[in-house]
């Protein structure tokens, strides 16, 4: 079984996988996990994922074009 993880902080989470239950997973060979960057996949040469949010307040929220 294979989870792909788009994330922006793969570093974060590769760890925190290995070391559980689904980790014993992964070392027995029924998982893999790939955790990718977001930023990766953006067209903008700035590498920006999120943006404002629609009808004004606080907070950011992700872009929908790199997903």
């Amino acid at each position: 079984m294979r989870f792909d993880i788009l994330t922006l902080f793969p570093d974060e989470i590769m760890p925190m996988l290995t070391a559980s239950v689904i980790g014993r997973g992964i070392r027995r060979g029924h998982l893999t996990v790939a955790a990718h960057q977001i930023r990766d996949f953006t067209a903008n040469k700035q590498k920006q994922v999120d943006d404002y949010p629609y009808g004004g307040g606080h907070g950011m929220v992700m872009t929908a074009q790199p997903l």
